[in-house]
């Protein structure tokens, strides 16, 4: 399977010491959890397709993909503090395999930049940000299945309280100038981002 071909290839490529069988289990058990409508194994998965191909553009191709295991490890609709989880969750794991200190440090602060809360700061980390959000840039009805998704995880908020959120969420990436920072993925997501997040505020 490529899911877990890639979790043997961000673990060989990062010196892990040890069995990472168990970790790797308790990661996939957690996208299953059964609250998870969006952020689950389809999400993983899709985002392990796209950054395949883009490997070779990493700087730390390891700790992209490592950091990318993790950046959903924890996630609970009702917190806002799931990336700081995952985040010291990814960096406990990695000094117990005996990583490097630098590595594990590195992915601790890629996974915090998959909050969007900033822009990234580093090459890996705007490749991997660009790869979360490449699902505004998915085909119309695989976006469409996606807002379906996120509304269904967020199914306890009323209705009217989530389209105002949603659409300041939505509305706040249509403004930025460019919704990707890697080349590939302007050319491969912007435009078609645009046209989803378009017809999704005028909704």
């Amino acid at each position: 399977m490529r899911i877990d071909a890639s979790w043997q290839r961000a673990c060989d490529d990062l010196g892990w010491q040890g069995d990472s069988t168990t970790l790797r289990e308790q990661l996939l058990a957690r996208y299953a959890e059964p609250h998870r409508k969006y952020h689950t194994r389809q999400h993983l998965a899709e985002c392990i397709a796209l950054l395949e191909p883009v490997l070779p553009l990493a700087q730390h191709p390891a700790e992209v993909e490592m950091a990318l295991w993790f950046h959903d490890a924890v996630y609970e609709t009702r917190r806002h503090d799931n990336e700081a989880q995952s985040a010291a969750w990814a960096q406990r794991a990695l000094r117990a395999a005996d990583v490097g200190v630098e590595s594990a440090v590195r992915v601790h602060t890629l996974v915090m930049a998959t909050g969007h809360t900033a822009l990234p700061a580093t090459a890996d980390a705007k490749l991997l940000v660009d790869i979360d959000l490449a699902i505004l840039g998915a085909p119309p009805a695989r976006f469409a299945e996606y807002e379906r998704q996120i509304r269904d995880e967020y199914g306890f908020v009323p209705g009217w309280l989530f389209r105002r959120k949603r659409r300041a969420v939505l509305r706040g990436f249509a403004q930025r100038t460019s919704i990707y920072h890697t080349a590939h993925f302007r050319e491969r997501c912007e435009a078609r981002a645009r046209q989803n997040l378009q017809l999704a505020l005028t909704q």
